[in-house]
């Protein structure tokens, strides 16, 4: 009898683990984008330069928005000659900041402009590019992280702090 009651407690833990591992892998990704979020508004309004996230369909990256409006050949070229030009300037110069955070494969990304009242899911080739100003404001963003279980979190974005205002999810 004991040994029964012990093996369903066990059962039930790991059952409830199963299922919050979904939840945390939602919740850290989301807390990703916010972060990159605060952080490209924080080096937007220090560098007196426009910065951006740019939404794919692999994940979100941090780069300033010169670089975000360019296609990805283009950029690469550029932050190779970037490069080059620190070194030949013995580091005098801080190269401009780049971060990017990549969906796992079960995990799929919408976004929502403020324009468009709809989730728009993110196709293969697909760019999103999300600006912030030197100023301190951006657009007011929504984004949505999906699994294939239907498991899914929403975050709508405040515009002049870059921060989470609302957050909706289901957990299958």
């Amino acid at each position: 009898m004991v040994l029964s009651i012990f093996m369903l407690l066990i059962g039930g833990g790991v059952a409830a683990l199963y299922f919050n591992r979904d939840e945390a892998r939602l919740n850290d990704g989301m807390g990703e984008i916010e972060v990159m979020a605060k952080r490209a508004r924080m080096l937007a309004s220090l560098q007196q330069k426009p910065y951006a996230l740019e939404f794919t369909r692999q994940g979100v990256a941090l780069m300033p928005y010169g670089e975000a409006t360019l296609e990805p050949r283009e950029r690469e070229a550029l932050i190779g000659e970037e490069m080059i030009a620190l070194k030949q300037s013995e580091g005098t110069i801080s190269p401009n900041k780049r971060e990017s955070w990549a969906l796992d494969a079960e995990m799929q990304l919408l976004v929502r402009r403020w324009s468009v009242g709809e989730w728009e899911l993110l196709k293969r080739s697909d760019r999103h590019v999300w600006r912030f100003d030197p100023q301190g404001i951006c657009e007011p963003f929504g984004v949505r992280i999906e699994m294939e279980n239907g498991s899914w979190i929403a975050a709508l974005f405040h515009p002049l702090t870059a921060g989470i205002t609302e957050v909706e999810s289901e957990i299958q």
